[in-house]
C-alpha cells in the first residue's frame, strides 16, 4: 500500500515538473503585464506626489478646506483605483482600503 502511494506521488511530481517544462510562455503576454505594471507604478507615484503638495498647498493656505477636501477625496479614490489594479496583477490579496473603493464604485 505504501509503495503504491509513494509511486503515485513520484509519478505526480514527474508530471507537474515535465508539464511546467511543456508550457510556453508568449514573450508578448510577458511584456503586455510589465508594461501596464509600470504604467501603473508611474501612475502610483504621481498620485503619491500630487498628494504631498497638496497638503503642502493646503498647509500653505492655496486651498480652502473644501477644495482641499475635495481634491484630497478624489486622489485617494484614485490611488486606491490604480492599486487595486496593480494588486490584481500581482495577484496579491485587496488590501482593506482597495476593498472598500471598489465596494463605493459598484453602488
Amino acid at each position: 500500500m505504501a509503495a503504491g502511494v509513494m509511486a503515485g506521488c513520484a509519478l505526480q511530481q514527474v508530471g507537474v515538473v515535465g508539464f511546467s517544462f511543456v508550457i510556453k510562455v508568449d514573450p508578448a503576454d510577458v511584456e503586455r503585464a510589465r508594461s501596464r505594471m509600470g504604467e501603473l507604478l508611474e501612475r502610483r507615484g504621481a498620485i503619491y506626489e500630487n498628494l504631498r503638495d497638496l497638503r503642502f498647498e493646503h498647509r500653505a493656505g492655496k486651498f480652502s478646506a473644501a477644495d482641499y477636501a475635495d481634491t484630497l477625496a478624489s486622489l485617494e479614490q484614485e490611488a486606491a483605483r490604480v492599486i487595486a489594479e496593480i494588486e490584481t496583477l500581482t495577484g496579491s490579496a485587496p488590501s482593506v482600503k482597495t476593498r472598500r473603493a471598489r465596494a463605493s464604485e459598484t453602488k
